[in-house]
């Protein structure tokens, strides 16, 4: 397997405090992968540990076959959580700076700055000055800035905060892009629908621990699917029917009742309808709810803070 990214048992502590556990992954060459957790989880230690900026209390870091993620700045592309750019500076010369730090020729260094300004809707701001440019702008030009240089391995931190939807959704675009040409991505976030969309495996954590670590599919299911029904339905319709684990009712505004069925772990689906088909009830509406993301992470760590976004504002 070629592997850009692996931790071993890695933790790291602050005298008595733990900010990461015993962290152990891997991701493959060309993948996407999301680490997920609410704030505070570690995500950011963990970032940090893989760049070389905090070295592991315990633990074994490898990036792109090395042990020293310092040693490796020219291959990696770097978007911290904490923004800045020189505000002086215009769009592409901000772009080409950080380029030539990534060891670019300064003409190919301004060359890919207006390439990649172009692609992104920006050509029209190339030579206005960062302090000029509105917050989703500049901050699609500090996402450049981290990739100018043509990066293997492309790390960042938090890069949907503060985005309004279209510029959220023209991140995604870019995210797959960068996977297009073959780099790998590695991103957090506690927005867990940027991540469904986009990754090839997700890693969840809680409390600087590991809950969960593979496919989106997989961690989906292990949350439970909700089978609701409307309709003229007493509250407990549904108790005894096979599968049913939690039922909530809800009285709607018309007179009908809606009961919202949480299926227990394994439970299949169309024996349970075919118990509630069985009971002759008068249904006039019918929803089985596969579970989301944000679903399996409250059922992997008991709760946490990972934020729901309306899909009309994560699109």
């Amino acid at each position: 397997m070629d592997l850009a990214l692996k931790l071993d048992g890695v933790s790291r502590r602050y005298g008595a405090f733990a900010a990461v556990s015993d962290l152990s992954f891997s991701v493959e060459r060309g993948a996407i992968l999301g680490f997920l957790g609410p704030n505070g989880a570690g995500k950011t230690t963990t970032l940090r540990m893989i760049l070389g900026l905090v070295a592991p209390s315990a633990g074994r870091v490898e990036v792109l076959g090395e042990t020293d993620g310092r040693r490796l700045r020219a291959r990696i592309g770097f978007l911290p959580e904490e923004r800045g750019l020189y505000r002086r500076m215009t769009a592409v010369g901000a772009i080409a700076f950080f380029a030539q730090l990534k060891g670019a020729p300064r003409s190919e260094a301004r060359r890919r700055a207006r390439r990649l300004l172009d692609e992104n809707g920006l050509g029209e701001a190339a030579d206005r000055p960062v302090r000029a440019l509105s917050k989703g702008m500049a901050q699609k030009v500090q996402l450049l800035s981290a990739i100018a240089h043509d990066p293997e391995l492309v790390i960042l931190d938090e890069p949907f905060s503060g985005l309004d939807p279209v510029n959220q959704q023209a991140l995604e675009g870019l995210v797959r892009g960068l996977k297009a040409r073959g780099a790998t991505v590695v991103f957090s976030t506690h927005v867990m629908q940027h991540a469904e969309r986009l990754c090839d495996q997700v890693v969840l954590i809680a409390g600087g621990r590991k809950v969960f670590d593979g496919r989106v599919a997989d961690a989906r299911a292990a949350a439970p699917r909700t089978l609701i029904l409307e309709g003229a339905l007493a509250a407990d319709a549904l108790a005894g029917v096979p599968g049913v684990a939690e039922v909530a009712a809800e009285r709607l505004s018309d007179g009908r009742m809606r009961l919202s069925a949480k299926l227990a772990a394994g439970a299949a689906a169309p024996a349970a309808l075919r118990a509630v088909f069985s009971r002759d009830l008068d249904v006039s509406g019918l929803e089985l709810r596969e579970a989301h993301l944000h679903d399996a992470f409250i059922a992997l760590t008991g709760g946490g803070d990972a934020a729901p976004v309306p899909e009309a504002s994560a699109a």
